[in-house]
């Protein structure tokens, strides 16, 4: 890395070399039975240069030819992209304790006996269909740069997600886990899985209308799509934001505050520097209800006259190879900060409304405007505080700079799910359409 940053130094004004490693094992279970086992290394290279105003880009898998990355990276310049912003020089960085040394050691067959139990124990009390994968992530990341930049980290991450499936049907209960090490699935994951399968497992057809709907973990992407794009700098140069003259005023329910914490070790997969070598911190963006902050990669912050807050990552709304990707401005580590109720109480609150498990079509309806309209997968619908069956065939629509403004009520816990840390939430007034 060294001496290709050396050779692209004497080539361009600034130079930036960035390389991953990944080694990924995985075991997936279907219908209760093993399936599949995989494990895959991947590694690469990118160069990111800037000369006279211009960026260039180049990646390759296996560092052969220096030369020709260079010169590929040269060539690059043609597209005529501009970038009138500098290359961090990051020195001091916090120790994060993001790395586990037992994940290394984790087998196969533990990963594949760890799936077994939990399928075995469902399917003795359900009558659906089982599935289950477990993977095992353990990154090193490495950033230099002509500013004097030397930055890595190396982390590791145990996750996975299992789901009892309705009969005859492409949905059913699912769970996230998420760790830094390895670990056995809790019981009371499990015995949550099982119990609102039985309660759901009765086809009900309600009418349609204003209700209350609670959004589960595995349903808000959903609404973080939505908020990744109205506090992102990208959307406030492009002028598809929404909020983008709104800061300090209150554009949701007191009771949310959304938060970015790239340093809360507390979780797997935390950052100490971004996908550009820029020292990350926390960043509240709505407090209390109140727009506080939008979040900058170098280039957009370059654009807007603002500083970067640590946001640059190489990634895409469908995920991606980091390799073959420039840095973008993304939330990686999104939570929502938790209430004070729980989920059983939050259940019994519910005089008539959904459960919104899933969805089908979070990328649906016009999300830099902040509308969605999805498909329940599964939806459980609730009367008098109780779950009486589940919906089948209905939609959810409506507009997340109204839905957060009729905020009920915040679950107590953080469940893993798409880009963070996510509670249950409660709201009012929601649209759901049925069949009647």
């Amino acid at each position: 890395m060294e001496k290709l940053l050396e050779m692209a130094k004497k080539v361009f004004d600034k130079a930036e070399v960035y390389s991953v490693e990944y080694t990924n094992n995985s075991v997936a279970f279907e219908n209760a039975k093993l399936h599949d086992i995989d494990s895959k290394f991947q590694s690469g290279i990118s160069l990111r240069i800037i000369k006279d105003g211009k960026l260039g880009f180049a990646y390759t898998r296996n560092l052969i030819n220096r030369e020709e990355l260079v010169q590929n990276a040269l060539d690059s310049l043609k597209g005529g992209v501009e970038a009138n912003y500098d290359f961090p020089l990051t020195k001091e960085l916090p120790q994060l304790d993001k790395y586990d040394s037992s994940l290394e050691a984790l087998s196969s067959k533990e990963m594949v006996e760890e799936c077994a139990r939990v399928c075995d124990y469902l399917k003795s009390k359900t009558d659906g269909e089982i599935e289950m994968t477990s993977l095992t992530s353990i990154d090193q990341i490495r950033i230099i740069n002509s500013e004097g930049t030397d930055v890595s980290s190396k982390g590791t991450i145990y996750s996975g997600f299992g789901g009892v499936m309705y009969p005859g049907s492409s949905t059913g209960i699912w769970r996230v886990f998420r760790s830094k090490k390895f670990e056995k699935i809790s019981d009371d994951v499990v015995k949550e899985m099982i119990d609102l399968y039985r309660l759901s497992s009765k086809v009900v057809e309600p009418k349609g209308g204003k209700m209350k709907v609670m959004f589960m973990p595995n349903s808000m992407i959903t609404l973080n799509w939505r908020v990744f794009s109205g506090t992102s700098s990208k959307s406030i140069y492009e002028k598809t934001s929404p909020i983008a003259d709104k800061l300090e005023e209150k554009i949701f329910d007191k009771k949310i505050t959304i938060y970015d914490d790239p340093l809360k070790d507390k979780y797997p997969g935390a950052r100490a520097f971004d996908d550009e070598g820029v020292a990350c911190k926390p960043l509240t963006l709505v407090e209390n209800g109140v727009l506080k902050n939008f979040y900058y990669d170098l280039n957009y912050a370059n654009k807007l006259n603002a500083k970067t807050t640590g946001h640059g990552y190489r990634t895409t709304q469908w995920g991606g190879d980091p390799i073959t990707l420039k840095p973008v401005p993304a939330l990686t580590h999104m939570s929502i900060k938790s209430g004070n109720k729980s989920f059983s109480e939050m259940i019994k609150s519910i005089g008539r409304g959904i459960i919104l498990e899933g969805t089908l079509g979070a990328h649906s309806g016009n999300i830099p405007n902040g509308d969605y309209s999805v498909g329940v997968s599964p939806g459980l619908y609730v009367e008098n505080g109780e779950i009486i069956g589940r919906v089948k065939d209905a939609m959810v629509a409506g507009n997340i700079y109204e839905t957060l403004k009729h905020t009920v009520d915040v679950s107590d816990t953080l469940y893993p799910c798409f880009g963070g840390w996510m509670p249950a939430i409660l709201f009012d007034d929601v649209s759901v359409a049925t069949k009647k």
